[in-house]
Order: structure tokens, then sequence, then C-alpha cells
């Protein structure tokens, strides 16, 4: 059973899967947890992962099961190195040389650790080089090391390889251009002495957005003999060597680089609109790999953008499901989520219909807060609430509320007759004379800010409806915002000039103003006016106006440059709006 498990974790390993080594390795351990075998490969794949901290722990274990175990010391090493313990990996190498002398591995990790303690020695006393690895791309060492590794050397013959390498020999610097490619970074991992981990494993690249990677090159058959190559060395010990990767791993292998063949396929004829025949190349994926959902999830989107919502969501149930059998990333789970959420927004007929979308959404962001996902969902939430209000739409029923309201107006129970008002505008949002009646049931009980929107929302509504100018006037008279009020009157006015509530409310206004003008006003009354005033953007405005400020200085001392800045309408009009605020007085 145990090697069972550690063979399926170095097949894992070979793929460039790591996560899911470390997990058969870690069965493997539960099962036979003195073999130092299975700490010694876990320890490669945690330091494939760069969890050095992890694969330090693994490799102090392998030594401490295995102590005369030459092998246990190249782990231990690594991981210092990794961790940049570079004395402590030192020990370790030279530990392992004792019982090893001839073993490559052990040098080269030897070499590289003194070479990384002496760089760091001196980059202690001088500016660190502008490119790390420049010395590793330098002289015809180089292509030589490129010629000796078989991961390497078929590379070689392929033009555009070449002249990116020329390029980063003539300058170092330009090797941040080409790090996408992946055969940069294999031939940067042969020239550093380092295995890098693959970056396409588990692809879960999207066809909307972007084209999906070209697979990697197959990894080469040969064992390798880097430091965190998972499958053991032959030792003399009488312990088990990993297992020859069988047939049936290698057709898996070829399976699954055909199938991203077809996955690239699809998005070629996805691009194109060419929806049938993307379906085919992606179910021809699905059917030669099935270990990686971006196939369903793929063939989910074009069901989308055919409108066939119900394939698509089938899909996106088993990419959800399947997802979670494999432990999928957790952005490729959340995109499935996101995609049947969309399908079932394009088949919501009812307000009722949204739910299990909203829901979809939901939980596509507890896997991955997405912008996309939550920009989706305000839109589904938004569209539920206003088909529901379509819905409550009812003229006749919103009528009879409204009278219920009148009812209890008239005997003064106020927080009742709200609450059918309400219940009127729910059933007929367009009903200016419900926001009337209500603002008149807020100004009742005091709630003059909730008042005055019904009133402007009623004015909003029907614009020559002169009881609407009424209501928003009263509530800024009793605010003690005259100027305001006044002019909401006037307006009013326009459309029914005869209207004697509005004529009463102009004459309101204009007293207190005057009161203001004439100096009535008591020292309680200025300070409040005055207070009040202060938080009105006009008035501040006027107040820090430069032009202003020296128009009120030649009003207190030059009496004969005032009477010329009188004459400016605009000056007039400012000098007014102080007045009746109460920032200053005429005598």
């Amino acid at each position: 059973m145990a090697d069972e498990a550690k063979a399926k974790g170095n097949a894992a390993f070979s793929a460039g899967d790591y996560t899911t080594a470390i997990k058969h390795f870690s069965d493997a351990i539960a099962l036979a947890p003195t073999n130092h075998v299975l700490y010694s490969n876990r320890s490669a794949a945690y330091a494939s992962l760069q969890k050095y901290a992890d694969a330090l722990n693994d490799a102090k274990k392998t030594v401490e099961l295995k102590p005369d175990w030459s092998k246990g010391y190249s782990r231990l090493g690594a991981a210092h190195l990794g961790l940049t313990q570079y004395q402590d990996a030192i020990v370790a190498y030279k530990k392992g040389l004792d019982f090893d002398p001839n073993n490559d591995a052990l040098k080269s990790g030897l070499a590289d650790a003194e070479s990384a303690a002496a760089s760091s020695s001196r980059s202690r006393a001088a500016p660190q080089s502008a490119n790390p690895f420049a010395d590793s791309f330098s002289g015809p060492e180089m292509w030589a090391k490129l010629t000796a590794d078989p991961s390497t050397r078929p590379f070689l013959q392929q033009p555009d390889f070449v002249k990116m390498m020329q390029d980063i020999q003539k300058n170092p610097s330009n090797l941040n251009l080409y790090l996408k490619d992946q055969r940069v970074m294999q031939a940067l991992g042969v020239l550093l002495n380092v295995k890098f981990m693959s970056p396409n494993a588990g692809e879960d690249m999207d066809i909307p957005e972007t084209e999906a990677e070209s697979p990697p090159p197959p990894p080469p058959e040969k064992k390798p003999t880097t430091n965190n190559a998972p499958v053991e060395e032959r030792t003399r010990e009488p312990e088990p060597e990993p297992m020859e990767v069988p047939e049936e791993e290698r057709e898996e292998k070829e399976r699954k680089a055909q199938a991203l063949k077809e996955k690239e396929l699809g998005n070629a004829a996805y691009k194109k609109k060419d929806f049938e025949t993307a379906i085919a190349h992606y179910t021809k994926a699905i059917e030669l790999y099935d270990e990686d959902i971006s196939f369903i999830t793929n063939r989910a989107a074009v069901y989308l953008e055919m409108g066939k919502y119900e394939d698509c969501i089938k899909d996106c149930d088993k990419a959800v499901e399947r997802g979670r059998e494999l432990r999928s990333d957790y952005k490729m789970v959340a995109r499935a989520l996101t995609r049947k959420g969309s399908a079932l927004v394009k088949m919501a007929k009812t307000s009722k219909d949204y739910e299990p979308a909203i829901e979809t959404f939901q939980k596509a962001l507890t896997e991955h807060r997405n912008p996309d996902t939550l920009k989706k969902l305000n839109e589904a939430e938004k569209a539920k609430k206003d088909l529901e209000q379509q819905e409550y739409f009812d003229p006749k029923l919103a009528d009879e509320a409204r009278e219920k309201g009148n009812e209890y107006f008239k005997e003064q129970k106020y927080p009742d007759a709200i609450k059918h008002y309400t219940e009127a505008i729910k059933r007929n949002p367009k009903d200016h004379k419900a926001y009337s009646n209500r603002a008149a049931c807020y100004t009742k009980l005091g709630a003059m800010p909730e008042g005055l929107k019904d009133a402007e929302k009623c004015i909003e509504l029907d614009p020559a409806f002169a009881k609407g100018y009424t209501r928003k006037g009263a509530i800024q008279f009793f605010m003690k915002e005259y100027e305001k009020a006044l002019e909401t009157y006037q307006e009013g006015l326009k459309y029914d000039s005869k209207n004697q509530e509005l004529l009463d409310g102009i004459r309101r206004c204009v007293e207190q103003m005057n009161k203001a003008s004439r100096g009535d006003l008591s020292p309680e009354e200025l300070k409040e006016r005055q207070a009040k005033a202060m938080h009105d953007p006009e008035v501040q405005n006027i107040l820090s106006d430069p032009v202003m400020r020296q128009v009120l200085q030649d009003i207190q001392e030059d009496p004969k440059a005032a009477q010329e800045h009188m004459k400016n309408p605009m000056v007039m009009n400012k000098i007014q709006k102080l007045v009746n605020a109460g920032i200053i007085q005429v005598r």
C-alpha cells in the first residue's frame, strides 16, 4: 500500500504536480512512518514548491531515520540553501560526502552553497549586481551545459530559443523578458542546477479572456540528478526504490498533452465564433484527460454563448463536483459557479428565478472574491428588486392603500398613515400624491429630512402639482431655511399663480428675512441663524471669495466704494444672502 502511494507521488512529481505529490507521499508516510525514502521524497516536493521550512523538517527526519544515507544530507543541504542558511548547507553537504565521497549531487550542492555564501559575503561589502544570474549565461560554459543536459538539448535545434539565449548572453538584464517561456525557465534551472516548478500544472486559463498556453515539454526519461528530484537514486541500501514509470503513466502524459492541444484548438474556434467546432474539441479534451476542469468550464462558456443554458449549467455542476474531487484551484471552482450563475440569470423570468442565481454567485465569492463575479451579483440583485416592483405593481390597490392612509391621517394616527402610504408607493411608485401625503405625515412627526425627500420626489414625478411645493416649502420653513423656502414657493407659483398656500408661504418667508434685515432678531435667534448659515455651502463660498471679502471690508470702511459695489446685481444678491443669513446687518 505504501509503495503504491509512493509510486503515485513519484508520478505526480514527474508531472510537475508537487502539491499532489506531497499528498501521496504523506499518505505513504502514514502507512510506513519509518521509511526514510518517503520523507526524502516529500522534502524534494516541498522544496520544489519553495516551502523550504517544511522541506527542512522532512530532511531532518530523513537523516534521523537513516543517519548514514548520503541522500538525506543532500535534501538537508538543499533545504538550508533554500532558506539562505548557507553555512548550515555547507555542513550538511560535507557530512553527506563523508559517507559518499564520490556523490556528484553532493559535490554540486556543496559548490552551490559555498558560492552562495561567498556571494552573500560580497553583497554585504559591495553593491548587489544588477542581475544575479549574469554569470550563469557568460562564456561557452552555458552552451556546454545546455548541450549536456538531455532536457535542454532539443531546444538548441529551435532557432527562436537560440536567439533568446544569445540575447540574454549579450545582456543578462533581458532575462526578465523571456521568463514566461518555459524553455528559458528550464534552461535557467539547468544552468543554476535547480529544478523549477512547472507553472502549467493544473492549468486553469479561461478562454473568453486569454489564450491557453502550450503544454510544457515532456520531462526527460532519464533519472534527474538535481537535488530536488523525487525518484531516489539506487543505493547499496536494502530500502525499496521507486518503481519505474509504467507504460500506462506514459500514455496518460501523452493523453494530457493531446488534450491540451484540443483545448487550444477549441479556444481558437471559440474566438472565431465557430461554437460547434469548439464544443467538439473541448469534448475530445475531456475524453482524453478528465483531471483538468478547465476543459469542462470552457465548454460551458460555449454553451452559454449559444444560449444552451441547461447544458451550460450541467457542465458547471460537473466541473464543480470534479474540481472538489481533484482539489482543483479554488479560482477554477469559482469560475464554474460564476458561469452557472450567469446561465441562471439568462433563464430568469420572475423575481423568484433570480434567487438561485444570486445564491450561486455568493457561493462563487466564497471560493474567490472576483470583481467580475461581485458585479454580476449586484446586477442580479438589482434585477430581482426591479422585477419584484413590476410584479407588485397594481394602481387600483395603490389607490385603496392611499385612501386608508388618508383616513388614519384625519384621525392623527400618523405612523399608521405612513404605513399605508408606503404600501401605496410600493404598489405604484409613480403615485405623486402618495409621496405628498407621506411627506405631510413626516412633517407632523418632526421627521423633516424624510419629509423633504418625499416632497422632492413628489415634485419630480409631477412638477405641476402645487401641493408638492407647499409641502417642500413648509418643511424648509420649519427648518428655518427661509431663502430656500421662498425659492420653493416662487417656483410653485409658476404652475399655480393664485394658490393661496404658496402666497402665504412667501409672505411668512419675507417677514422672517426682513427681521434679520431690520435687526429685530433676539441674540439667541441671531446666533442660531448664523450657525445654520455657516453650514450653507453658498454662504461659505461667499465668505471665502476674495472679491466679496474686499467688498465687505469696503462696506465697513469706505461708504462711497460700498455704493459702487451695490450697483453690481451679483454683488447685491450675495450681500442680501448674507443679510438674510444674519451674517451682516444693515442699519
